[in-house]
């Protein structure tokens, strides 16, 4: 609240300027301490220049009267915006929140009246400065700064020290001293100084003065020390809590004694009842039973106390003391009383069975569905109940009991209809967790009869819903597996089947593949069996797990029908089948899921592998046998490679074919397959697919495999150029190559030749040699050139000859292709204009003679309109620089060159005649230039 300023006489003359100006200093800085906002954070610098204004004042004691009276205005100005400060801050921050700067401000207000002291007419001068200390110090206690307010409650207490107690009548100031002393033990409590804050709550009792009020303030304050002691975990604390304890109790009753009206009187009652069950707490903590039952007896018989906790610590003491009945009856009071709340008794419920143990298994379920009776009762509750009936465990007679009272607590009716609508969803899932748990538990103990008891109560708690329908069937199959272990078949089938109508899944064909089992029906086992792969989250290792039943189960049948859908993983062990068949029937079973390239890859490669350890003929067989399982890799290999291309999974594609051409090369019965064309192949779509995953992962190859893939193309070569030959293949077998194979082959060595940093005569007898195979295509030349003449890695020569060759190719077609001779005869001009220059210029003119030559008799529209103006105007403009040089022929030849080609275009007639304009005027003005030159 805000203190009133203190009204004053007239100001006397300043005895000394320093003391005006110091004075009208600190009224500046106050002054910005009135118009501060809660909104924005305070100035540091407002507490450090007051106090340092201060410093300097206090250096001019003693002052006059009037000095001492500013001193305290401006004080009380100073606090004051400081409470507005807070009470502004208050509307949006709680009390911990302010700032400390606030708090500074107002020590410094404190500081002031304690530096002007006494003033005359003012009253109690003392006891107002320690108020304002005391004010100040509680705000640092909330804000955990326990120096800061110890040292403001010291300075409060100097200067109340020598007051007398007994002479200040009025109650605020009595009052003051009190808390004074109730603050200084709080303090010193909180920094673990126990014996120092005792002594100030003595000090304080002698300041009670016969008032109600005072004696319930100290009293709390031992109160709350005792139950702060009572919190802690050494055993001395519950001796130090109950002395505590005892000296409240003591000032309650003695409250009582004098308080005089009624509200008072009820108020020390209420907190009197209240530490009685604090102190009966502490013994029961104490294990002293006989005393809490004194506490209780004097609560309920003194003041009629029904406090909730009261039968809780009375069933706790009782049980303490081994009467179980005594402690039956506190609990069975609990459930007609219908003013304890459910927390209370729930909480009653879980000590009592805690101490009862199984013997109190059937009183505890008396009592909840008694209680369900009385009154309303939350799923939440009748969880804790079920929870702490079926225990944490455990084995033997007294878990299978705890087991059967819970399923009868949890089956009743009642309870089940706690748990309807979806506000109790939550609850539900809870109650099927503790049920489902307890029934894992004695499942593990092959206690069958009660783990089925146990779940089948469990399904009450899953609704017949499309979102619970996976909880259900789960719960179906372990009623199934239950009844497996029972050898009651049929009530296993019937579950199974309820699961399998649910949700369909290898869990379900697998169980039923082991009721088969049992019922030693193989017929039906290697059936369902088969049947599982058709699961839609079948794996293989089910039919490892179905082998291993089947041979637990003698049935050998099934255990054989098994082992060959498997691959031992361990080399060296008997298998009914061969490692190669086993191996293939993975892969085959693998290629049924999509994703599984690398687990095909992997096992390919181990066929791989073990060819090289083992040998052709022991891995594969001999024989036709042998070749069948080498073909059936190798063109799994293949197909797998060819699927991956597809699918742009280029870094498998390329293992798939080189895994082919390793298969197809593989020497069987001495000799060599003839596969060498499937070979020639593979090599060249790995080396293919290896350059199209360094395209798609932007990442160039490294030297090391750029070598392996030249490696990869000169195996392809020897069987290409036997082919190109026709020394070794048959002309069937060379009819199988595709002219699209030795084009890939010569275009993927020219580019790998190129990065290798060679003179680029590979590259030419590459490109040479393809040239002249029967299998060279001029669109393939075309390309060739193309790629040559362009990019980082151009070779002028292999682009030279790669078009010229397919400009003849083409020219000798019986209906050329124009428009790629058009563009070949652009891009020889180019390259030659690039690599020759200016020191050949007579070549660069010969194709566009060759040009014009190929344009003559041509119907319009045959040669490309817009490479023909290229022609024009490149021929026209190449004239620029011999003209400016004064190379009258030179520009004269390109000039003409132009001119002609325009000739043979639609739509140049406007420029042909501007250029014939311009020959005209150029031979003229030649012309008299020679004449002059001849008559000088």
């Amino acid at each position: 609240m805000r203190i009133s300023e203190i009204g004053s006489p007239e100001h006397l003359p300043s005895h000394h300027d320093s003391s005006s100006q110091l004075l009208s200093q600190l009224e500046c800085s106050i002054k910005q301490c009135e118009l501060l906002s809660p909104e924005k954070p305070l100035p540091t610098n407002l507490s450090s220049d007051l106090r340092s204004t201060l410093s300097q004042l206090s250096s001019l004691v003693p002052f006059s009267n009037s000095i001492k009276l500013q001193i305290w205005k401006l004080s009380f100005r100073l606090w004051n915006a400081c409470v507005d400060l807070s009470n502004a801050a208050g509307v949006r921050a709680s009390r911990d929140k302010v700032g400390e700067e606030a708090v500074k401000l107002r020590q410094v207000s404190a500081d002031m009246l304690l530096l002007a002291g006494n003033v005359d007419g003012v009253p109690s001068p003392a006891l107002k400065s320690a108020s304002f200390y005391y004010k100040t110090g509680l705000i640092w206690h909330e804000l955990r700064r326990f120096d800061l307010a110890a040292s403001c409650f010291e300075k409060a207490t100097d200067l109340t020290a020598k007051l007398d107690a007994a002479t200040i009548s009025d109650p605020g100031e009595r009052k003051l001293l009190l808390d004074l002393n109730i603050a200084r033990s709080r303090t010193a409590w909180d920094v673990a100084d126990r014996n120092l804050a005792i002594t100030f709550l003595n000090r304080a009792k002698n300041l009670l003065s016969g008032s109600a009020e005072h004696y319930k303030a100290l009293g709390n304050q031992y109160l709350v020390f005792g139950k702060s002691a009572l919190s802690k975990i050494e055993g001395s604390s519950v001796k130090e809590a109950l002395k505590l304890m005892n000296e409240a109790l003591d000032l309650f009753e003695k409250g009582l004694s004098t308080a005089r009206t009624r509200n008072g009187t009820e108020d020390l009652k209420v907190s009197r009842s209240k530490c009685l069950r604090f102190i009966a707490a502490v013994h029961l903590q104490g294990e002293e039973f006989e005393s809490v039952l004194k506490c209780i007896r004097v609560l309920r018989e003194g003041g009629g106390d029904r406090h909730p906790c009261l039968p809780v610590l009375a069933m706790k003491a009782w049980l303490g003391l081994g009467r179980y009945g005594e402690a039956e009856k506190e609990l069975r009071s609990m459930v007609v009383n219908k003013g304890v709340p459910e927390s209370i008794w729930v909480s009653a419920v879980e000590a009592y069975f805690d101490a009862a143990g199984t013997a109190g298994a059937e009183t505890t379920k008396g009592l909840f569905l008694g209680l369900l009776d009385r009154c309303h009762v939350s799923a939440g509750a009748a969880v804790r109940i079920a929870f702490r009936v079926v225990g944490e465990g455990g084995s033997g007679d007294g878990a299978r009991v705890r087991a059967k009272v819970a399923a009868e607590l949890v089956s009743d009716e009642r309870v089940v209809a706690l748990f309807a609508g979806e506000a109790a969803a939550k609850d539900r899932t809870a109650m099927h967790a503790v049920l489902w748990n307890c029934a894992a538990d004695h499942f593990r103990l092959k206690d069958y009869v009660t783990s089925a008891e146990i779940f089948e109560k469990s399904m009450l708690y899953v609704p017949y819903n499309i979102e619970n329908r996976i909880l259900r069937a789960k719960g179906f199959r372990v009623l199934c597996l239950c009844h497996l272990g029972l050898s009651q078949l049929d009530q296993a089938q019937e579950y199974i089947n309820e699961a399998e109508k649910i949700e369909p899944n290898i869990a379900c064909a697998f169980l039923k593949f082991k009721i088969y089992l049992q019922k030693n029906d193989h017929n039906a086992a290697i059936h369902q069996m088969q049947g599982m792969t058709t699961c839609i989250d079948f794996t293989p290792d089910f039919l490892s797990l179905s082998a291993h039943e089947a041979i637990a189960c003698r049935a050998i049948p099934v255990a054989v029908a098994s082992l060959t859908n498997l691959l031992d993983f361990s080399s060296g062990k008997a298998m009914p089948t061969t490692e190669v068949a086993v191996l293939r029937t993975l892969v085959t079973i693998l290629t049924h899921d999509s994703g599984c390239e690398q687990e095909i890859l992997k096992f390919m490669k181990r066929a791989h592998l073990r060819i090289s350890e083992l040998g052709p003929d022991c891995f594969f067989g001999k024989g036709e046998v042998g070749r069948r399982e080498r073909n059936w890799f190798a063109v799994n290999a293949w197909n797998f490679g060819s699927n991956a291309g597809k699918e742009k999974n280029y870094e498998a594609c390329a293992e798939f074919f080189r895994l082919a051409s390793e298969f197809y090369s593989v020497v069987l019965d001495g000799e060599m397959e003839e596969n060498s064309i499937m070979v020639c192949k593979s090599l060249t779509l790995a080396v293919s697919a290896m350059m199209a995953a360094e395209k798609q992962r932007q990442v160039p190859l490294l030297d090391a495999e750029v070598k392996q893939a030249i490696k990869l193309l000169e195996w392809a070569g020897k069987t290409l150029s036997s082919i190109s030959s026709g020394t070794e293949l048959d002309q069937d077998q060379a009819t199988a190559i595709k002219p699209n194979l030795f084009f890939i082959y010569t275009f993927n060595a020219y580019d790998l030749h190129g990065r290798l940093n060679d003179l680029g005569s590979q590259q030419l007898q590459l490109v040479k040699t393809f040239a002249s195979s029967k299998f060279c295509n001029p669109n393939h030349l075309l390309q060739i050139g193309l790629n040559a003449s362009q990019g980082p890695q151009s070779n002028h020569e292999v682009a030279t000859f790669a078009l010229t060759e397919c400009l003849s190719a083409f020219l000798s077609s019986p209906s050329p292709d124009y428009q790629n001779i058009a563009l070949i005869a652009r891009r020889l001009i180019s390259v030659a204009s690039i690599h020759r220059g200016e020191t050949d210029d007579d070549a660069v003119y010969a194709m566009y003679k060759q040009a014009y030559r190929i344009m003559v008799g041509l119907k319009d529209g045959d040669y490309p309109t817009d490479e023909a103006k290229w022609l024009a105007v490149t021929a026209w403009n190449r004239a620029a620089m011999p003209v400016c040089l004064g190379q009258a022929d030179a520009a004269k030849k390109w000039m003409n060159m132009g001119l002609e080609v325009a000739s043979k275009v639609s739509g140049m007639d406007t420029y042909r005649s501007c250029m014939e304009d311009f020959v005209a005027d150029f031979a003229k003005k030649h012309t008299q230039i020679d004449d002059a030159g001849e008559s000088n």
